[in-house]
C-alpha cells in the first residue's frame, strides 16, 4: 500500500495486534523526497510512527539493494512469529513523480 493508505487501516490493526494474526505491510512512501502533491506530507510524515503505535514492527529501507533482503526477513518476522511487520519503501528508492512532462 502506500503511506496514505496506512490511515485507513488502523481499525484492522488494533484487530490483527489483539489476535496476534501474521500479517506483513509493504509500504511506499510518499510525502518524502520530491514530493509534489502537498496533501501527501502529513501522512508520510506520520506513518512510521502510526504502525508503531499500533504494535507493528517497522522496517525502513532507503537503498533498493537492501529491499529484497528486508522484505524476506520481515516476512520471516511475521509468519513465523506472528507478529505484525511493516517495511518502508522511501520515496527516494522509487523515486518522485514528474507531472510537468
Amino acid at each position: 500500500m502506500q503511506s496514505s493508505g496506512v490511515g485507513n487501516v488502523i481499525n484492522m490493526l488494533g484487530m490483527a495486534n489483539e489476535c496476534r494474526f501474521p500479517l506483513l505491510m509493504l509500504v511506499t512512501m510518499r510525502g518524502e523526497w520530491g514530493e509534489f502533491n502537498p496533501w501527501q506530507v502529513p501522512m508520510g510524515q506520520a506513518t512510521e510512527s502510526v504502525l508503531e503505535a499500533s504494535g507493528v514492527i517497522v522496517h525502513r529501507v532507503d537503498e533498493p539493494d537492501e529491499i529484497a533482503e528486508t522484505v524476506e526477513a520481515a516476512a520471516k518476522l511475521a509468519f513465523e512469529g506472528g507478529r505484525m511487520v511493516a517495511v518502508l519503501i522511501g520515496q527516494r528508492v522509487i523515486g518522485f513523480k514528474d507531472w510537468t512532462k
